[in-house]
């Protein structure tokens, strides 16, 4: 769904409401106890970027000069709904708070979604979960192609009856609702983590990466491989937006990264927007740009997992309003078979394409890989576990996708795995000149 934003108060006056957030949560306790520390981008990890609004900081997942090319409110939704993104910090604090101004997303005549997730991690280890209430309400018409805001007051947060012990904490974000950092108090000061030293894995992808109808933040399927991995995970998957857009593929190049990840197709085809005659070049393309950053950094590649309703045919998909009296929206795929003669796309046209482009690449490319999506789902893994809506997985699929992508990427002969230990002194060599990049851009 791509929309146009017709909201006259995105960034309305929420001044009052956060002073009445900090009165109310504070209420019962001695200002003495708490200690507010503003929120930078040295406590994210996971943004590509960090903007500084009215009510505090948003992070993005695209930097502000690829935004400013960028028409699509839908990709403008997604790259600020902060998957992956979290707040990572070193304390001894026992209480932890948080102000933030969420926007939530309506759907009309569709039942109302939950409330995005943040999880709370100590050392590694899931250590809570919390809602933000209010926020700001960003209704889309789906069958007009139009948004809506309405402003919202901010809300608050609270973790408590943690140890009093120094400890890694990180925050996760919810992966699906815009989030303004306001305030982080606690009873105990912070101080950014320390770099654990992990290699960094860059994902690009669709809604199905972006995290979808996941439990979590944490259980999106790239989190939870990264997790399995052991790895720093900066996940761009852009529900709805993995278009081989010109500027997405700068960021992945400008990014410093071990390990990058691409997972191209279901976007393409459920939009509609391009013929095989534009896809093969156009992908060549996106390789040739993400290349030009890291030349022998490991790239995988990943071809659609399976989604019945587009294996044969084009889309464009919309919206099945019939089951909506069931709590249940589908989609549909709107394209005739026979189109395929004509170029259009299709999931088994795109993977046959991915497959001789990486084959024809990696014949002078020996760091690039293919992965096979119906690998990490296929035709048994529907029959099992089913896409509610004909086209994402649930939180259930999101783990399994999530730990067969670790088994295949990090493990064994994967792209990801231990054997390419060899190759991290050129590794280490391409981020360093990345990191020297992005320092001669930021200057």
């Amino acid at each position: 769904m791509h929309f146009k934003d017709h909201s006259e108060g995105h960034s309305g006056d929420h001044s009052r409401d956060h002073s009445e957030g900090h009165e109310n949560h504070s209420e019962g306790h001695s200002e003495n106890n708490w200690i507010t520390t503003p929120v930078t981008a040295d406590f994210l990890r996971g943004a590509i970027d960090v903007e500084r609004t009215e009510h505090g900081v948003l992070p993005h997942r695209l930097p502000a000069w690829a935004r400013a090319q960028n028409t699509d409110g839908q990709l403008a939704m997604a790259e600020t709904q902060p998957s992956g993104v979290r707040l990572a910090f070193r304390t001894r604090a026992t209480t932890i708070e948080l102000d933030a101004l969420p926007t939530k997303r309506a759907y009309v005549g569709v039942p109302a979604r939950p409330d995005g997730v943040y999880e709370l991690l100590v050392d590694g280890r899931p250590a809570g979960r919390a809602g933000v209430a209010g926020g700001n309400i960003l209704t889309i018409d789906m069958s007009a192609g139009t948004a809506e805001t309405r402003p919202g007051p901010a809300g608050s947060l609270r973790f408590a009856g943690l140890s009093d012990g120094a400890k890694d904490v990180e925050i996760w974000l919810p992966h699906n609702e815009t989030t303004e950092l306001i305030a982080l108090r606690t009873d105990a000061p912070v101080e950014p983590a320390t770099d654990r030293v992990r290699k960094v894995w860059l994902h690009h992808g669709s809604s199905i990466s972006h995290g979808s109808d996941a439990a979590g933040p944490t259980t999106t399927w790239p989190a939870l491989a990264a997790s399995l991995g052991g790895v720093e995970l900066i996940n761009l998957g852009l529900a709805g937006s993995a278009m081989l857009d010109p500027f997405t593929a700068r960021t992945l190049r400008d990014t410093a990264a071990d390990l990058i990840s691409i997972k191209i197709g279901i976007n393409l085809v459920n939009a509609d927007v391009m013929r095989l005659r534009a896809f093969g070049p156009a992908v060549h393309g996106f390789l040739d740009t993400v290349r030009e950053g890291h030349p022998t950094t490991p790239l995988l590649v990943v071809s659609p997992l399976l989604c019945p309703i587009h294996e044969d045919t084009p889309g464009p998909s919309v919206p099945d309003f019939s089951s909506v009296s069931d709590g249940r929206l589908r989609f549909r795929a709107m394209g005739d078979p026979a189109e395929r003669a004509s170029g259009k796309l299709t999931l088994g046209v795109i993977r046959d394409e991915l497959a001789r482009i990486v084959a024809q690449r990696a014949a002078d490319d020996p760091h690039l890989y293919y992965l096979d999506g119906r690998d990490l789902y296929g035709a048994a893994d529907f029959a099992e576990l089913p896409l509610p809506d004909d086209l994402h997985p649930d939180a259930a699929t999101h783990r399994r996708i999530g730990e067969r992508f670790a088994k295949l990427a990090f493990s064994g002969d994967g792209a990801f795995a231990d054997r390419n230990r060899g190759q991290d002194q050129d590794r280490d060599q391409d981020r360093d000149q990345d990191r020297d990049r992005s320092r001669t851009s930021a200057s």
